[in-house]
């Protein structure tokens, strides 16, 4: 596929994964504003309004300044990766190295088949979620000096939170997985080039 398709599918699904979040926020806005709760699962799972002046878990309270500048090195860092991806999303190893490590016995088939190619997709659509859960809470700050948040996991007492934060969150998790299960060091020389 080429580079331009791959940058209109990334955007294509952050403006729907966007627009699934501004939607929740309004909802939220209409249904439960001014106290009134909802009990989707009884004593787990509840929706309540809260206004979040400040980040995840309410620090940094009222800091707009500081979250402008982390969301725009944030969204530019994942700009500069997706414009770093090889345009067929696969991490190839080269003809020196294949031929070096052919079936030696200290790796198995699985393995060189691993090293011989991986997919970049899974990093492709984490950092698209990522970016659509920066660009959700975003424009909350930006529009209202607050995030709108919503969900609330009562038996452990969470924090409350919204869809643009499930978004980061289990990218995060992902990714993290990703780092230490998937890739390695050498995968990301692409960022170099």
């Amino acid at each position: 596929m080429k580079k331009i398709l791959w940058y209109v599918l990334f955007f294509f699904i952050a403006v729907l994964l966007i627009l699934l979040d501004q939607w929740t926020k309004s909802l939220a806005v209409q249904f439960l504003k001014g106290g009134k709760e909802l009990s989707l699962i009884p004593h787990i799972l509840v929706l309540v309004y809260v206004e979040n002046p400040g980040a995840a878990f309410g620090i940094l309270h009222g800091q707009q300044g500081f979250f402008l500048i982390i969301t725009i090195a944030v969204l530019l860092g994942i700009l500069y990766v997706l414009w770093k991806l090889p345009k067929d999303m696969r991490l190839k190893v080269g003809k020196e190295e294949i031929a070096t490590n052919q079936l030696s016995s200290d790796i198995s088939a699985r393995e060189y088949k691993n090293k011989k190619e991986k997919s970049l997709l899974p990093l492709f659509f984490i950092l698209c979620f990522i970016f659509s859960g920066a660009i959700g809470n975003f424009i909350d700050r930006q529009l209202q000096s607050y995030v709108v948040d919503f969900i609330y996991f009562k038996p452990i007492d969470f924090p409350v939170f919204n869809v643009a934060d499930i978004y980061v969150t289990l990218s995060c998790i992902g990714l993290f997985l990703l780092a230490f299960f998937y890739y390695n060091e050498d995968d990301f020389a692409f960022l170099k080039h």
